[in-house]
């Protein structure tokens, strides 16, 4: 019988085994400024030394200011990490995008669009979004603190192999159905515990026909319905995506590459240990409603009815009623970033939907851009002067109102429709209410000082 995908590059990777763990070596380590410094301070109070540096990258994003970013930081906590992570890297020869870098950005970004992240690799980071790289063909998931300084000291994990899920999407998107709208939809149908145990491939011709950008939206929210990870075989796009970044294979080594990567797919007749099937034809823009992001429903719908304790605690939480809908419900605020959706293709949809608008007067809405790179290519087509005249504030680089852990916060009670990934409880700021949404949905809203479904707008 075949092989997944996913089992290809796991028993490619599987140095020994014992009882039911394995040890996986690591292609690629991305740090940041938060979940470093400890196993930094771990491996020197053991007197040893990074494994291999050269397999490492770090950058600086979680806890960094989006503007004035040339000037010194003045949140103390938020200095002292970054000033930690510049301090450890340089201590141990450590690559990093800091705050200076041209190349700075959020870490799920910038590997891809640096061509570090490539298929067949396993990548991992302190980070829960590490799932973002699997869009290349990649086994890539997130770590804790005391796995960070595992890898620091050997390269390895010590980890459990999860089980397999196929996840088909068929059919053709409707217009203005985006792949925020597909993700959201499929954790809506299996609940954002309905992957836990598996590592989900995503295969399908809605799948196939999503853009880079838009594959990567989908394999960083996959741990949002508790999968460990998602992965999507490379194809053209893979490779036409990756050809001539930084640090993509030059010359010969690239021809080879390209031979390799072709090969990575799964096996016609692989099993894997579950089945899902979707159809693109049920897919509308999507909203959350509640506090986690399998409580969303189409922006046609209208809230469920409370089935649990947690439910109602949800629906109380958000201010909130079962049978309302959010269409026409008042916003306060808008974000449009986040390593889920801060990329050049989502600054462009905002952009051709802004174009010649204004954002309602009552909203504070402002765009946080993936990387420094995104930001320039923003500039360099103008889409920062697009912004500026509809009312919306181009920021700089970083994770921003994505989680309430820098000075992006949202005030308590007001709402915020986000292209982040996460609606919990004070996520974006204690007594913040999230409404998970796609780029252009958010865009609308901003210009409409409501949830519209942007199907109805011109």
């Amino acid at each position: 019988m075949g092989k997944t995908l996913f089992d290809k590059i796991w028993d490619a990777h599987n140095v020994s085994s014992y009882d039911d763990m394995d040890v996986l070596y690591i292609d690629m380590h991305f740090i940041h400024e938060v979940t470093s410094p400890q196993a930094f301070s771990g491996i020197e109070e053991r007197k040893i030394s990074l494994f291999r540096k050269h397999k490492i990258v770090a950058t600086a994003d979680h806890n960094v200011p989006t503007i004035n970013q040339h000037l010194p930081i003045t949140d103390p906590l938020s200095k002292h990490q970054v000033d930690t992570l510049t301090k450890n890297c340089s201590k141990h020869g450590v690559t990093l995008y800091g705050l200076e870098h041209a190349k700075q950005g959020i870490v799920h970004v910038i590997g891809p669009e640096q061509g570090i992240t490539k298929p067949g690799m396993t990548i991992v980071c302190g980070d829960s979004h590490t799932s973002t790289h699997g869009a290349f063909g990649c086994i890539a998931f997130g770590i804790g603190t005391s796995q960070v300084e595992q890898v620091f000291a050997s390269q390895c994990l010590v980890v459990e192999k999860p089980k397999t899920m196929r996840i088909r999407v068929d059919g053709t998107l409707a217009a203005s159905v985006s792949a925020k709208d597909v993700i959201l939809y499929i954790i809506s149908q299996l609940s954002s515990s309905g992957g836990t145990g598996y590592f989900i491939e995503y295969t399908g011709d809605v799948i196939e026909s999503l853009s880079m950008e838009e594959r990567m939206t989908v394999c960083n929210m996959s741990i949002e319905m508790g999968a460990r990870g998602g992965i999507i075989a490379p194809d053209h796009k893979t490779i036409n995506f990756l050809k001539n970044r930084e640090h993509a294979p030059k010359g010969p080594k690239w021809n080879e590459a390209v031979a390799f990567w072709q090969t990575l797919k799964s096996d016609s007749d692989c099993s894997f240990d579950r089945e899902e099937k979707f159809h693109a034809e049920n897919i509308s823009p999507m909203l959350t409603y509640g506090t986690n992001p399998g409580m969303a429903i189409k922006v046609e719908d209208t809230i469920p009815h409370a089935q649990t304790e947690a439910d109602k605690k949800a629906l109380n939480y958000m201010g909130l009623q079962a049978g309302a809908s959010l269409a026409g419900k008042e916003i306060q605020n808008v974000f449009i970033g986040s390593c889920t959706n801060s990329r050049i293709e989502d600054l462009r949809v905002v952009a051709g939907y802004v174009k010649g608008k204004k954002k309602a007067s009552h909203v504070k809405a402002y765009i946080v851009p993936g990387s420094k790179s995104v930001e320039q290519q923003a500039k360099a087509e103008g889409l920062d002067k697009i912004f500026e005249e509809s009312g919306f504030t181009l920021r700089e680089p970083g994770c921003s109102a994505c989680l309430g852990m820098n000075d992006d916060k949202i005030p308590s009670g007001e709402y915020c429709v986000s292209t982040s990934n996460r609606n919990y409880e004070g996520r974006q700021g204690q007594g913040a209410r999230t409404i998970l949404s796609s780029p252009l949905m958010a865009a609308a809203a901003a210009i409409n000082g409501k949830i519209v479904d942007v199907r109805n707008q011109n």
